[in-house]
């Protein structure tokens, strides 16, 4: 007998696995400075912590839309559960930076089962409009838990809890997402032809998802690179970088909670193309602004990364359905793959920075605050570079109905 498909209960479960994920980010970057502290680690040993996160996230992504019909979204969900509690008691009974490291790519694995799973399950229950808002709300999760995430650590950290016992609250979504999905029936692919990977990999070779492909970096760069490093960059801008990173994020799952409606309206190019001139406004703002104008910033920043992420997702779903649970694992992949890439970097930025302008003779609360901006000025580039594609992937794709393309889907 064909068990009823619950899609209530599997969207729900989908959303707290996703809050699992926000809390791993949010929860971490809170910690980062006590981690350093303890560890006696440099900025740029943090950057490759944070970076293992990135790393095990694109490549746990890449496996699970590669075995997705093979081995089913509920089993790659129960892989998530495991790599998600390993990371997290890794973590916290860490003995030093090598343990941090591999702590952080289990946890990056949990979080890319999640999203190879939850992604194509999501855009198999629902179709067309339908599709773009249930996925915006389900990526509102990532912000939502974000926010809620980066205040449970301001709070605890402010009352003098440890960071170990910050890593113990990421259990709680962990467990609750497991007893939500057990037992349930999954939905069957809309498109049979995307249950092929040697269909799946014609697929992507196409302009249009090379394009996609190329354009996520960018996004994922923007989005991540800023909001990961709040809590470093943005604290000696007279603004607490948690609540920078708090409101930030609250913006963003507002946003995406109405997201259906704004991308029926201005269509995915209208909205990508609109975000990545708002973000680079924003991250101007932080680069020049301190105090309450900080805050300002990161409202203005919120509202030009939010649907980056959704939107992305959504329009290879779309306009590239060939492409099946793959093609969308493959453009979040590379989402993080790229974070993996710039977080060293970052972090290399920023000690190269304090060092240049400890020579210029500041010390201090100023000493950061210069270091923070310079930092971010070079980050604007991003989302500079993210104006010029999506102009052009405007005008590219002005006239095409995307439920053309995926009107089977």
């Amino acid at each position: 007998m064909t068990q009823t498909i619950n899609k209530s209960a599997l969207f729900n479960a989908s959303c707290f696995a996703l809050i699992t994920t926000a809390f791993t980010f949010s929860i971490r970057a809170g910690i980062l400075p006590q981690l350093g502290a303890e560890f006696n680690l440099s900025n740029e040993q943090l950057g490759f912590i944070n970076s293992m996160w990135f790393l095990g996230f694109p490549i746990s992504m890449i496996l699970g839309g590669l075995l997705y019909h093979k081995v089913g979204p509920a089993n790659i969900m129960r892989i998530a559960f495991v790599m998600h509690t390993l990371g997290i008691l890794l973590t916290i009974f860490a003995g030093g930076y090598t343990t941090l490291l591999l702590s952080t790519l289990f946890i990056g694995f949990g979080n890319g089962c999640t999203e190879a799973a939850c992604n194509p399950l999501i855009a198999d229950m629902y179709t067309g409009v339908k599709m773009n808002k249930m996925l915006n709300r389900f990526h509102m999760w990532f912000p939502g838990g974000i926010v809620v995430g980066s205040l449970i650590s301001k709070f605890m950290t402010d009352f003098g809890a440890s960071w170990q016992i910050q890593m113990w609250i990421l259990m709680i979504p962990t467990v609750i997402y497991a007893v939500l999905f057990f037992g349930k029936a999954f939905p069957k692919p809309q498109v049979s032809e995307a249950t092929s990977i040697p269909m799946n990999l014609k697929a992507m070779i196409s302009p249009l998802f090379i394009f996609l492909f190329v354009a996520m970096a960018f996004t994922a760069i923007t989005e991540f690179g800023t909001t990961q490093w709040a809590n470093v960059v943005l604290n000696s801008s007279g603004a607490s970088g948690m609540l920078l990173l708090a409101l930030t994020t609250g913006v963003m799952a507002v946003g995406r909670y109405f997201g259906g409606p704004l991308v029926a309206k201005l269509g995915q190019t209208g909205v990508l193309l609109a975000g990545a001139i708002v973000a680079t406004i924003g991250i101007y703002m932080f680069s020049t602004v301190t105090g309450p104008m900080a805050y300002v910033a990161a409202i203005i920043f919120g509202l030009g990364v939010c649907y980056f992420w959704p939107v992305m997702i959504g329009a290879t779903a779309q306009r590239a359905p060939l492409t099946g649970a793959l093609g969308m694992s493959i453009i979040g992949g590379v989402g993080m793959f790229s974070n993996f890439i710039f977080n060293p970097i970052t972090g290399r930025w920023i000690d190269s920075a304090r060092i240049a302008n400890e020579k210029l003779g500041l010390t201090g609360d100023a000493l950061e605050l210069a270091t923070g901006q310079e930092t971010l000025q070079k980050m604007m580039m991003f989302p500079a570079i993210l104006i010029v594609l999506f102009t052009v992937f405007y005008f590219w794709q002005r006239g095409k109905n995307p439920d053309i393309a995926g009107a089977a889907h």
